[in-house]
């Protein structure tokens, strides 16, 4: 699962690192917690010199919804069930895209039943690429709203002791099929990522608010008491 996470690349080196055009109004960077509904980075498909950096609102709006608030906050889409559930199908088949990050947030819990958060960023330090659907949702009144869902899968071994899911994380050489930019076999892709490729660290509880700003955010927990 991922329900927050953090993006502090600028959006030339997004732009760059994509061979994508950027959009005049992407959202602002950087931010350290990124929540549901808000408007994040997407990287689209479209051929070779095509892609394009866009934003959308995070949380899927199937075409049925007639109001944003119509039914529950789809943020996430299991790969496991993807291809079947209506909401997501035709949007695996043909609408897929990739949600960038440096980093994302998940909780374990106390025996005393607090959440304990976590940051989970990229092994090799560069951006933390998942693969996302999206869709054009148009309200009865006409208003169209582009949106997405981040695609998630089981947890691999490391991830595990965390959280029993993660976001399905995809390297550089897996980008042109999750696009459609390099023909069929994409459902291939929805996999948990090798044991190697992230590490993880507890960060203050700070972060369990939404309305928590700041890179002190993702600051190593042991960091803080030491300072």
């Amino acid at each position: 699962m991922c329900g927050r996470f953090v993006i502090t690349l600028p959006v030339d080196d997004m732009a760059q690192v994509f061979e994508a055009l950027p959009d005049n109004d992407l959202p602002d960077v950087p931010n350290y917690n990124v929540c549901p509904t808000t408007r994040v980075h997407v990287v689209q498909g479209g051929g070779e010199g095509s892609r394009r950096l866009t934003s959308m609102r995070w949380g899927f709006l199937p075409h049925w919804y007639k109001s944003p608030t119509a039914g529950p906050l789809l943020i996430n889409a299991r790969a496991e069930t993807i291809a079947e559930k209506p909401a997501f199908r035709e949007a695996a088949r043909q609408r897929r895209a990739l949600v960038v990050a440096s980093g994302f947030y998940e909780w374990t819990k106390t025996p005393e039943g607090a959440r304990d958060p976590w940051y989970i960023t990229p092994a090799d330090g560069g951006a933390l690429v998942m693969a996302a659907v999206w869709q054009d949702w148009i309200s009865p009144e006409g208003e169209r709203l582009r949106c997405c869902a981040l695609v998630t899968t089981a947890a691999n071994r490391g991830m595990s002791q965390i959280h029993h899911r993660m976001p399905v994380v995809l390297q550089p050489a897996d980008w042109p099929l999750w696009l459609g930019e390099a023909g069929h076999g994409a459902a291939r892709l929805m996999r948990a990522t090798p044991e190697d490729t992230l590490r993880w660290h507890r960060v203050d509880r700070a972060v369990n608010s939404n309305k928590a700003v700041g890179p002190e955010l993702t600051v190593p927990l042991q960091d803080i008491a030491g300072a």
